[in-house]
């Protein structure tokens, strides 16, 4: 046996109008029933009739009518932030809704697009009801306050932020490359070999390469061929046609390392502190909730693969 959804508490709530509200918020900004008039385009009787029935439904006055004009009055000053707030959320919520009421929107770092994209598509054909738009940026963060997203991966250390943060992936560094790009002697690569090849950078101010060199005991950069990047992306794209050797994240090329078109010839791995993080709200939506659960799931698949990786030819440092 069913029973149906109790909503008695919302008629218990005995909300003013909207409208009401609306005019309330208008009319604290102006302090003016004129001014507040032309906003609203009514008529100021109007105005003034809408400002006493709220008076009257609260039961309190909002403001002192005085001959200079409008003061709020202190239960009307304590009044006016909430319902500001309140108009500003369902304004922001309608826009979305009208504009593409089913799409996820979700940001994140260009550098993550090569493991997130394949992955939002995968669940899309999976759930052709879902619409996830992702939106790529060359900013690690995102603030909720001033973009309209619904959830985003941020990339850099663990996030300071009141949503929920998942943890995807740390960041793993290690040099990748075309499997014949380097020479191979008995069965092993050697970092003389850098001397004398181009080293890809995905930053500019080359430091993932130099925080590996300097784990791996090498002070500066064994080549003078350089050529750098303002993604992490093209860096990759590059090493893939065989332009030079890059420094890459191991869980970002996973899918390029498992059929070879890429390899990481030396075993020498560094987790740089960093982390790829997906930040959502407390109460996320039915649809962000299976987005959520999934990247979550994917993330953990990529995370055994990495440690089967690791187990059996790498190993894994954490950067002094």
């Amino acid at each position: 046996m069913t029973t149906s959804p109790d909503f008695s508490y919302l008629t218990a709530l005995n909300l003013p109008s909207l409208n009401l509200l609306k005019t309330f918020s208008v009319v604290a900004k102006t302090l003016n029933l004129t001014h507040a008039a032309d906003l609203l385009h009514i008529t100021q009787g109007a105005v003034s009739r809408q400002i006493t029935g709220l008076e009257t439904a609260l039961g309190y006055p909002l403001f002192l009518r005085q001959a200079r004009g409008l003061t709020l009055t202190p239960r009307g000053a304590q009044l006016l932030p909430a319902v500001q707030q309140g108009l500003q959320l369902m304004g922001e919520a309608l826009k979305r809704v009208e504009s593409h009421p089913d799409t996820l929107r979700i940001k994140c770092p260009t550098c993550s697009m090569r493991w997130l994209l394949p992955r939002v598509i995968q669940l899309q054909n999976d759930r052709p009801d879902m619409r996830i738009e992702l939106t790529a940026s060359i900013a690690h963060g995102v603030d909720f306050s001033t973009e309209h997203f619904d959830a985003a991966v941020v990339f850099g250390r663990a996030p300071d932020s009141p949503r929920r943060a998942h943890l995807l992936f740390d960041e793993v560094l290690t040099p990748v490359c075309t499997p014949d790009f380097l020479p191979r002697r008995k069965g092993r690569f050697d970092l003389a070999d850098l001397g004398d090849k181009t080293l890809l950078h995905p930053t500019r101010d080359r430091r993932d390469w130099l925080l590996w060199l300097r784990e791996a005991g090498l002070k500066g950069l064994p080549s003078a061929k350089s050529q750098h990047f303002d993604t992490l992306d093209l860096a990759i794209n590059s090493a893939l046609q065989g332009y030079g050797i890059a420094i890459g994240d191991l869980t970002l090329i996973e899918d390029d390392l498992q059929v070879r078109r890429i390899i990481a010839p030396f075993p020498l791995c560094v987790a740089s502190g960093a982390t790829y993080t997906l930040l959502s709200p407390e109460n996320p939506s039915p649809a962000l909730q299976v987005a959520i659960d999934y990247l979550n799931d994917q993330a953990r698949l990529s995370r055994e693969k990495l440690s089967g990786l690791l187990s059996s030819s790498h190993h894994v440092v954490s950067a002094n």
